[in-house]
């Protein structure tokens, strides 16, 4: 049985940056990081570039899972806001929050960041052109590291925790147990481990285990919402003007349809769309890189539609998956619609794609969105789509491209006190495995507010 202070279950985003801050700061104890994906350099999926239905559903999947979590092999965009991504503001304070998010904005740039340009929405004019045609620009400051910069930069962050912090690679934690003075956990190679504080940070990969422990611990969970959409790819000169000025503008719309909230998210100037395998289900996302040689002529985002359910039902997560699954069932993988298809209420065919003047950087199969995602939210994408042509006319041309289906799911929220802390002393939840963050900054913020109450901790127990 070996034994630990600490133990972080998890090396995403949050785990990333506690190893960071424990290593950085002097304290007394021993930690362990346990991560069910591999390390860093073995994280290759076996099919990229290849067609969807060749995916072999590898267990767990290396795009979504491995050392820095979802968030390695993404377009490493930072946005330095409490406006969205999270609600740790809530738990530490709006000040305190965005401290934390600076501090990691600080060390990213530490480690190779720092040619990396800082936007911000704060003084642009695009915010007097959205609200004179009912769109709303959120305020944040954003820093885009790239794909292939943010992989660089999570090595040296390895590299630089590596010596002072343990880490199993392709361990999957099984059971947590509670004992009179800590915890006991247990993997499925059988190997067990027990330490004084354990820290859950699994990430969204790990959203259906963290429920099942506190479903144990009768934890209270609060259910979130699930947002279904699709990726939105056009030519890049579209939304240059917007892109060359702010990078990532986050627009929110209500619809007047049917007064529901449609969000762009994920904002990948001259980028590619992508596939992720998350628990067997195939959905779309987005990455750009900061090297020009692999830039595209294209940019795309995800335009989402946020979906709260109320009492009796409360699987959202389920909701969102069954769409995705039918995706699944009807294309393979991901399917594709021109708008201009989808608009004249007909599918999109190998030879209506060969005619498009906008060419996929993923390859997907042709067809029909209208079978898979339900009316009202098709409806709401539809209208959000003609109010963003009127600010970057062109994004309601037919050859539009859409990828369906998008989904985000949202953990349930664990009942966390100001430290992160459950109701059972010791045991943490943080980062977007506990539904207080939903972005890669403040999940690695969350990771140094823990870090530094545990080693100030260790540090009085010498």
């Amino acid at each position: 049985m070996k034994k630990y202070d600490i133990i972080i279950v998890g090396a995403g985003a949050a785990g990333v940056f506690m190893a960071y801050e424990l290593t950085k700061i002097d304290n007394s104890a021993s930690v362990l990081m346990i991560e069910k994906g591999a390390r860093l350099e073995k994280r290759i999926c076996p099919i990229k570039g290849a067609c969807l239905d060749n995916c072999i559903k590898c267990t767990p999947c290396h795009i979504m899972n491995g050392y820095g979590g979802a968030g390695t092999l993404s377009d490493g965009k930072y946005n330095i806001t409490t406006k969205f991504g999270g609600d740790l503001h809530a738990y530490v304070g709006t000040d305190e929050a965005l401290e934390l998010m600076e501090y990691v904005d600080q060390v990213l740039c530490s480690m190779g960041g720092a040619d990396a340009k800082l936007y911000s929405t704060g003084n642009s004019d695009l915010k007097t052109v959205a609200l004179r045609n009912n769109l709303h620009l959120l305020d944040a400051k954003v820093r885009h590291l790239g794909t292939d910069r943010n992989y660089k930069i999570l090595q040296r962050m390895f590299d630089y925790s590596k010596d002072r912090i343990d880490i199993d690679f392709e361990t999957e934690v099984l059971d947590v147990e509670v004992l009179e003075e800590g915890f006991r956990i247990k993997t499925k190679t059988g190997v067990e481990y027990e330490c004084r504080d354990l820290v859950l940070a699994t990430g969204r990969s790990g959203s259906k285990w963290i429920s099942t422990i506190c479903e144990k611990y009768k934890i209270v969970l609060e259910r979130n919402r699930v947002d279904i959409g699709v990726r939105v790819e056009l030519p890049a000169e579209i939304f240059k003007h917007i892109t060359d000025e702010v990078y990532e503008s986050k627009i929110v719309y209500k619809t007047d349809k049917y007064n529901d909230m449609v969000r762009t998210f994920c904002m990948n100037p001259y980028g590619e769309v992508v596939s992720e395998n998350t628990n067997g289900i195939v959905t779309v996302n987005g990455h750009s890189y900061a090297d020009p040689e692999l830039r595209t002529e294209n940019t795309n985002f995800a335009l989402l539609v946020s979906n709260k359910f109320t009492e009796p039902f409360k699987n959202s997560n389920e909701y969102g998956e069954s769409i995705a699954r039918l995706s699944n069932m009807l294309g393979g993988g991901v399917l594709l619609q021109r708008f201009g298809d989808l608009v004249k209420g007909r599918r999109s065919s190998a030879r209506r794609m060969e005619k498009c003047f906008t060419r996929p950087t993923l390859q997907a199969t042709p067809g029909d969105l209208s079978l898979v995602i339900p009316k009202r939210q098709l409806d709401n994408i539809i209208e959000m789509i003609y109010a963003l042509d009127k600010i970057a006319p062109g994004t309601a041309n037919e050859d539009t491209l859409l990828y369906g289906v998008e989904v985000k799911f949202y953990n349930s929220k664990v009942e966390v006190d100001s430290n992160l802390e459950t109701k059972i002393k010791g045991l943490y939840a943080l980062g977007d495995g506990s539904g207080v963050t939903h972005s890669l900054s403040q999940a690695s913020a969350s990771g140094v507010h823990v870090a530094r109450r545990l080693a100030e901790k260790y540090l009085n127990n010498r």
